[in-house]
């Protein structure tokens, strides 16, 4: 069943939307652009000495000075990729648009497909068919008729080689042999409307799993099986993160932002000064924990409640990363700003 896509999914689909086909795009390597840091971009994460940034139309960047400058590395496709995230200084994966899986083994220097939509649906209708489904043999004939448009979003990666990635419309897949064989994991998670996902996190044998409308679900067993939570909330999840600690936070529409120190099992809200979405968290040094959200703000966690850091709001945000030097590094629609000082002045 179709559904609008929300806030954050709507945003990711209209990057590409005066794109040619998806189709088109996965076999297209990306253009070279004069200002990487300057276009929309999405994820950014940390390769050893150096951080690797990805976004609209398979741009991917790379700055080794932490962020005071970037160069562009190529892409073999043109689809947007919408998150990025490293095993170890070598070892990475992005994901994006049309069911796209791209590997690295040198820092975010080369890129390699893994996996993309055509391919994606047809290990969802093989899967489907060996397991007699009628449901599934189904939803997959429908997957793979729609062609390869549907975004991934998230990806977690336990090392070089395992890795499950997410995305709309309930879309899990996992690898034991750095995406060169997939297996479908739909089937493993009690999701079945095929609710969006937005966020995966693991620590230890544990991972945390949240999307669309209120969905969250949990797994003890390093991802063999998932149970669904309660929410504390009923519209959609677009960031979470799991403290050292063991507590739990959630973000996502109009500014909810709530805390479980339980696995889950309870929650508790944090206090938010403005009912912008949050759409990126991260953990920084020292257990800081920083937000982002779509009205260009900076936020952090103080006690029980989020306060701003950038006095000016920015463009409309996805992310923010720590870097080693102490300053911050934001980052959507109008590209990567550093910003300096406790009150956050960019440049």
């Amino acid at each position: 069943m179709m559904r609008v896509p929300t806030l954050l999914l709507a945003l990711l689909l209209a990057l590409s939307a005066s794109a040619a086909p998806v189709g088109d795009a996965l076999d297209r390597p990306a253009l070279q652009v004069r200002r990487p840091a300057q276009v929309v971009l999405l994820a950014v994460a940390q390769a050893g000495d150096r951080l690797v940034a990805v976004g609209e139309r398979g741009v991917i960047a790379i700055s080794g000075d932490q962020g005071q400058s970037w160069r562009q590395v190529p892409c073999p496709v043109s689809v947007t990729l919408t998150q990025v995230r490293f095993a170890d200084a070598r070892h990475g994966v992005a994901v994006g648009h049309g069911g796209t899986v791209l590997a690295t083994s040198d820092g975010g220097q080369h890129w390699e497909p893994r996996l993309d939509g055509r391919r994606l649906a047809q290990l969802a209708l093989d899967a489907a068919r060996s397991a007699g489904d009628a449901t599934r043999v189904r939803d997959a004939e429908r997957l793979l008729a729609d062609g390869p448009d549907k975004p991934l979003l998230d990806v977690a990666i336990w090392n070089a080689q395992r890795w499950m990635v997410v995305g709309a419309y309930g879309i899990a897949l996992r690898t034991e042999d750095g995406g060169r064989s997939w297996r479908p994991w739909m089937e493993h998670l009690p999701n079945p409307r095929g609710l969006h996902l937005y966020a995966l996190r693991r620590h230890g044998a544990t991972l945390l799993l949240a999307g669309e409308q209120g969905l969250l679900l949990r797994s003890d067993d390093d991802g063999a099986s998932f149970r669904a939570l309660a929410s504390p909330y009923r519209g959609s999840w677009f960031a979470a993160e799991m403290l050292p600690s063991g507590e739990w936070v959630l973000a996502g529409l109009r500014g909810n932002a709530w805390r479980s120190a339980d696995g889950g099992a309870t929650w508790s809200a944090l206090a938010v000064p403005m009912p912008a979405s949050i759409t990126g968290m991260t953990l920084a040094r020292q257990g800081r924990l920083l937000f982002v959200n779509q009205a260009g703000h900076v936020l952090q966690r103080d006690g029980e409640r989020l306060t701003p850091l950038n006095r000016t709001a920015l463009p409309p945000l996805a992310g923010v990363t720590a870097l080693a030097d102490g300053r911050l590094l934001a980052y959507g629609l109008a590209g990567v700003r550093r910003l300096d000082g406790p009150g956050g002045a960019a440049r």
